[in-house]
């Protein structure tokens, strides 16, 4: 089968694979869509936690081509989405609903052959069925979407917060119809890109404002909860000086894993501050399926471009266009 390979950073090729046959409690699916993901450009790059060589892909949706033994709740041709998460469920932290700490932690597409390939191999309990009125471009949304609940989950906003979100882009804009949807009196969205920042106002955002515009001064109050989905050390340091007291500040973009920043010990004492992570997913992928079927976030219009398989290596390659959303893989 064909299948985007990572060999080595900012190496990827096509190239054929073995099909990956399904073990005891296994399935294999055939992939329909897959998404890519700002994690997939930091594995590319050599800045993620990933091993080489490596099939990137964890946000997808397919049909199920092959069942294992034991299987018994999936069926060839059955319509499916599926979390990525591999966690070993005996640890102190998957015993106690830390799952995203799990001491083996490892997810399809980051640590183990992934979904950007004719075919992927998945244990067959993180699998879901998808109804027929999902398509299968929202369903490989699911599992971004609960990247967004577990951070909502950690972020705790209460009615009528006010919260200042540094990046539109999808995953930005997720957040974005998340923070609106959970009460928050004020959301301003703030972006380099004035599309973006467009689509943010009809997706919930109250204010707007380009990177070059933002003004410390015009917010004297700061915020109650401020979040980065950029990842950027530059951008995270300025959105700390948002907050507001007894604010709460939520890293939810994906950083180069050797980036620093700087933060004023004595502000985060004398303001009561709190900074929070927020790593993927902690079993919150059925809350996001919920979530994209019943529509209560739009992930249609994040879709920016679909291509295919064999242009997926030189896309990686190319610098970020700051207007593009999500770009997702249409497995021929």
């Amino acid at each position: 089968m064909k299948a985007l390979v990572i060999e080595k950073p900012h190496h990827a090729v096509i190239r054929d694979v073995p099909y990956p046959e399904p073990g005891p409690g296994e399935i294999t699916v055939k992939v329909e869509r897959v998404g890519i993901c700002g994690t997939d450009f930091h594995i590319f790059a050599g800045t993620y936690l990933s091993p080489y060589p490596l099939i990137p892909g964890h946000e997808f949706s397919g049909v199920v081509d092959k069942v294992g033994e034991g299987v018994t709740a999936f069926k060839p041709g059955d319509r499916v989405t599926a979390d990525p998460t591999l966690l070993c469920g005996e640890c102190e932290y998957c015993l106690t609903r830390r799952g995203n700490q799990c001491v083996k932690w490892g997810a399809i597409g980051d640590t183990t052959d992934g979904a950007m390939a004719e075919y992927v191999k998945i244990p067959a309990k993180n699998a879901v069925v998808i109804p027929d009125s999902m398509s299968f471009a929202e369903a490989a949304f699911v599992e971004p979407v609960a990247c967004v609940v577990h951070g909502m989950n950690r972020l705790d906003l209460k009615l009528g917060d006010r919260v200042i979100l540094f990046g539109a882009g999808a995953m930005g804009l997720q957040l974005t119809q998340a923070i609106a949807g959970s009460g928050a009196s004020e959301l301003v969205v703030v972006d380099v890109s004035p599309a973006k920042l467009r689509l943010a106002l009809e997706l919930g955002a109250t204010r707007a404002v380009l990177t070059g515009e933002l003004k410390r001064e015009d917010f004297p109050r700061g915020f109650d909860a401020v979040v980065d989905a950029t990842g950027i050390p530059s951008v995270i340091e300025q959105a700390i000086d948002y907050l507001g007291p007894s604010g709460k500040f939520l890293q939810f973009g994906v950083a180069p894993q050797n980036a620093e920043i700087r933060i004023r010990p004595f502000q985060l004492y004398h303001r009561d501050l709190m900074l929070i992570g927020s790593m993927a997913i902690n079993h919150t992928f059925l809350p996001a399926f919920h979530w994209v079927k019943e529509k209560r976030i739009r992930v249609k219009p994040l879709i920016s471009r679909v291509i295919t398989l064999e242009e997926a290596p030189a896309f990686l390659a190319k610098p970020k266009d700051p207007d593009l959303l999500k770009v997702q893989i249409q497995i021929a």
